[in-house]
Formats: C-alpha cells, structure tokens, sequence
C-alpha cells in the first residue's frame, strides 16, 4: 500500500484537509479528492496551461506541483475566482462579454492567469502577453483574450 501524506491548505477560502499518495499532483487532489472539475489537465507536463490555479496568489500549472507541497498554502481554481459560488471574477465576466473563449478547454487556465494579471493591474501588452504565454489557446487567436484583460483592468479602476 502506497504511503499517505496528510496536507492542509485553504481552498477557494475554505480550510480543506486530504489524505494523499506520495506521490499525487495538485492537479489529481483538485479533479479526484476535491471535486473541483474545472481544472483541466491537457498537457500533463506544465506546456498548456490549461490546469494553472493560484498558488499563493501566484499562476502555476497543478499538474507539476505536488499535493504534499501546498502544506498550508492558498490555492485558488477557476471556481473559486468569483469568490461566492456563482459569482464571476470581472476577468471571467470580460472574457464572456468580448466573446473571449471557443471550445472552452483552455478557459480556465487563461481565466485563472488572467485574474493575477488584473489583480497586478498590468497596462502594458507585450508584458501582459508574456504573462500569459504559458496558456495555450488554438481557438481566438488571443485577441479577444488582451481585450478581455483591458476590460477588466478598466472596471477595476473604475469602482
């Protein structure tokens, strides 16, 4: 029998605690233990982006971090952008409204990251791309995506 490792972190804001293979990915944890879905795994190796959540508020790809690593952690997934459950980030809300997304495999992933650029208030486009270079999209051609990102950096400031 595999061992197991106890690890606690907060997920979308709540307190959660597993019980883990050694072994296990945070991309697995999420999908399999917690049952949040939206995380997608694509590559498997850390290409795509399409399995990127908030690690301390910062984009990486789940499928390459260890379950055991985010020990007392903040981890955040797509579902847990909006904060209350069926409330959208504004850069989830910008991608829906600029038509941001097509067949939806890379959505989360880029809404993720998108939600750290917005909340790093970053204005200039060739530094918003490179944040957002590690998020594959076949789909939009990314235009719609940078539009989505100036949308809600523009609601951000003006609340």
């Amino acid at each position: 029998m595999a061992e197991r490792i106890a690890v606690t972190f907060t997920l979308n804001g709540e307190k959660r605690s597993f019980q883990v293979p050694a072994g296990r990915r945070l991309l697995d944890l999420l999908r399999d233990d917690a049952g949040l879905t939206g995380t997608k795994e694509g590559c498997g190796a850390g290409e795509c982006g399409a399995c990127t959540v908030l690690l301390d508020g910062r984009p990486v790809t789940s499928c390459l971090v260890l379950a055991a690593s985010v020990e007392g952690c903040e981890v955040v997934t797509v579902e847990g952008l909006g904060g209350a459950a069926g409330h959208l980030h504004p850069f989830q809300r910008a991608l829906v409204d600029t038509g941001g997304v097509q067949c939806g495999f890379c959505t989360p992933g880029v809404a993720v990251t998108g939600a750290a650029i917005v909340a790093l208030d970053v204005a200039d486009p060739a530094e918003q791309a490179r944040l957002l270079a590690g998020n594959l999209c076949r789909c939009t051609g990314y235009t719609k995506i940078f539009a989505a990102l100036e949308a809600a950096r523009e609601a951000r400031h003006a609340k």
